[in-house]
């Protein structure tokens, strides 16, 4: 039985939220809580395997609740909001597994096909092994001397362009990585994060606020300059010549839109030896394709190793798919900032 807690003050949300929940009889609502005080009382003796949490609360909110749960008792926090801004990418920068739309959550039919998927979500979400996120290191950790070694042949060739992949747990890892970057980069990198449709703008925008680097949603035929560029909403984004960034919404043949591998199959196809590719912390194994294409083109590749990641799955199939570099989450920033001083440019 998986055990359920929802921290909203909406009793009528609430009743139709445990309703669709408990349709199947394998997932109980243990309580709910109007108030995240209240929640968070109740978790010192509560047994929860998943909490739902709304964004607005009276008292503390959402993504201080969140933060607090995470920092006392971890377990996967499942963000409900009726709002897409940059307070929800702050709440899965807290900690927060996942984010819904309220408006995209249908609660009217509990057997039907919107009821059936929010209830496979929930187990799945459930089962995730969650840790609190790092808290941002001020100033660049030093590179280890081995390290060193594949940054300097990769910059030697010349990288022109790095791609980011990341899932589950990829906005504060996102925020460590990007963090590391100069004000006025030399590179573009170019950012797949899975994220729920409606919601990647606000990430957008929030990042732009924590980092120094500036950070934009991708624009269709537009020459990517240096800087951060994040696919949009349900949008593949490639690469092609001249740096030009493409967007489409077709079938590749993977459960993800946007698809790491799209953006670093085409890195490889378009800039060669010339690319980098960094996956961070997720579930499955999207960017496993892109990083055995970008290695077999001679590009450098970096996974974020699994004891810093919320989820291990996707470093761990880049891993396995060759590539070159394994590191904690606080010094791949560093590392990618490193390959232009590598190779001589002052960043």
């Amino acid at each position: 039985m998986i055990r359920v807690a929802i921290c909203d003050d909406s009793r009528t949300y609430v009743h139709a939220l445990t309703r669709v929940l408990q349709a199947d009889g394998d997932i109980e609502v243990v309580g709910a809580y109007a108030r995240a005080e209240e929640l968070l009382g109740a978790l010192a003796t509560l047994k929860v395997d998943l909490v739902t949490m709304d964004l607005e609360l009276p008292g503390l909110d959402g993504v201080d609740a969140t933060r607090q749960i995470m920092q006392t008792r971890p377990l996967p926090v499942v963000v409900l909001s009726s709002h897409a801004d940059e307070r929800a990418a702050e709440a899965l920068a807290a900690g927060a597994v996942d984010v819904l739309h309220k408006g995209d959550v249908t609660l009217g039919d509990a057997a039907g096909t919107a009821g059936t998927a929010l209830r496979r979500r929930i187990r799945r979400l459930s089962r995730l092994p969650v840790s609190a996120p790092p808290a941002p290191r001020p100033g660049a950790r030093p590179l280890r001397p081995e390290v060193g070694g594949p940054l300097r042949i990769a910059a030697a060739r010349g990288v022109r362009a790095v791609g980011v992949a990341a899932s589950t747990g990829g906005p504060s890892a996102l925020r460590e990585v990007l963090g590391a970057l100069p004000a006025r980069p030399d590179l573009p990198v170019f950012v797949v994060q899975h994220m729920t449709a409606g919601f990647t703008a606000g990430l957008v925008h929030w990042l732009d606020s924590v980092v120094a680097a500036p950070v934009r949603l991708a624009v269709d035929g537009t020459v990517a300059r240096p800087g951060v560029w994040l696919a949009p909403d349900e949008q593949h984004l490639t690469i092609g010549a001249g740096m030009v960034m493409h967007l489409d919404r077709r079938d590749r043949g993977g459960p993800h839109r946007p698809s790491a591998d799209a953006l670093l199959c085409s890195m490889a196809d378009t800039l060669g030896p010339a690319a980098a590719g960094v996956v961070l912390t997720g579930m499955g194994d999207d960017g496993a394709r892109g990083v055995a294409a970008l290695v077999g083109r001679g590009g450098l590749v970096i996974a974020q190793d699994t004891a810093t990641s919320a989820v291990g799955g996707m470093p761990e199939a880049a891993a396995s798919a060759g590539a070159q570099v394994v590191l904690a989450l606080d010094e791949i920033g560093p590392a990618v900032a490193a390959l232009r001083a590598f190779a001589g440019v002052d960043g």
